[in-house]
């Protein structure tokens, strides 16, 4: 194989993946009008049609995706052995994306990277904060975070984070227009802040559980978000009630400036845990990454 060869197979992989040319030129620091004429060069030497284009849309061809079955594990294994070569420098070195929601990159990993990336240098850490549940594999992310029952189980789970609770909150000044909701079929019947995940498709269902009992409400309100810290305002002015994470809101409870509901209805469960593939080879880097995030019991004293 040429050298212009590999570089051209890189070309599309980015592209076929990106499935946009201005994304992919983007990734590999090139331009688009370059990268254009390199595809074009390696379809004309390979003599068929790799990608599809529109004017609005960019799909491999079929020999394409037959290409690109081939290529991306290839390289895969490639970086992953690359990486791995760090184990014979001095210092650890390596660089890692990670997808997690913000509540996790906020009081998870941000406080435990903060202190571990200082004593390493040459090791980079990318934090995309999502809320989706990304397919890190198709996406090139290294690891992932999310909450233990929603991790794929042909994964390697660390758990890095202690045990979750989602508790049902309002204000004073909203709960003393009418009754506390008893019971979570009552929810229908008050004004509740909703959230829309891209998981979803829509708005979240708020999930309860007591005795062995799971329920799922999808409730109604006249506001609704696609972020928890402008839920909580809403909730604190008095426009509903709101499903959230306990830990966020603890300082409003404690002050009495939010109340808890629904309280036997809000059981712990596995909380954020990180993870990745489990045909990954690790670095040196990436374990001792994975090392410094992991959760320890003691943290809980």
């Amino acid at each position: 194989m040429r050298r212009e060869d590999l570089g051209d197979l890189m070309a599309f992989l980015a592209v076929a993946e990106e499935q946009s040319f201005t994304k992919a030129a983007a990734r590999l620091g090139t331009s688009q009008s370059s990268l254009s004429l390199i595809i074009r060069r390696l379809e004309e030497r390979l003599g068929v049609r790799l990608l599809t284009r529109t004017t609005r849309s960019l799909a491999p061809t079929t020999a394409g995706e037959q290409l690109l079955a081939t290529l991306s594990p290839a390289f895969g294994s490639i970086d992953a052995q690359l990486s791995a070569l760090s184990e014979y420098r001095e210092k650890p070195a390596g660089s890692f994306r990670i997808t997690a929601g913000q509540h996790a990159i906020d009081t998870l990993l941000w406080p435990k990277l903060s202190k571990f990336l200082a004593d390493y240098p040459d090791i980079k850490v990318e934090l995309i904060a999502d809320l989706a549940l990304t397919d890190i594999v198709a996406e090139r992310f290294d690891a992932g975070v999310r909450l233990g029952d929603q991790v794929e189980k042909d994964m390697i789970a660390v758990r890095i984070g202690p045990l979750a609770r989602m508790i049902v909150v309002g204000a004073p000044s909203y709960l003393a227009e009418r009754p506390a909701p008893a019971s979570p079929q009552e929810l229908t019947a008050h004004r509740c802040i909703n959230i829309r995940l891209p998981t979803y498709g829509g708005f979240y269902p708020w999930e309860f559980e007591r005795d062995g009992h799971e329920m799922r409400v999808r409730v109604d309100g006249q506001v609704a978000f696609n972020g928890v810290p402008q839920m909580i305002r809403a909730a604190l002015d008095g426009y509903g009630l709101a499903f959230v994470h306990e830990d966020v809101v603890r300082q409003y409870l404690d002050s009495g400036r939010l109340v808890q509901v629904l309280d036997e209805w809000s059981p712990p469960f596995p909380g954020y845990h990180l993870y990745y593939p489990s045909r990954r080879h690790p670095s040196p880097a990436f374990t001792m990454l994975v090392e410094a995030l992991k959760f320890h019991p003691a943290e809980n004293a």
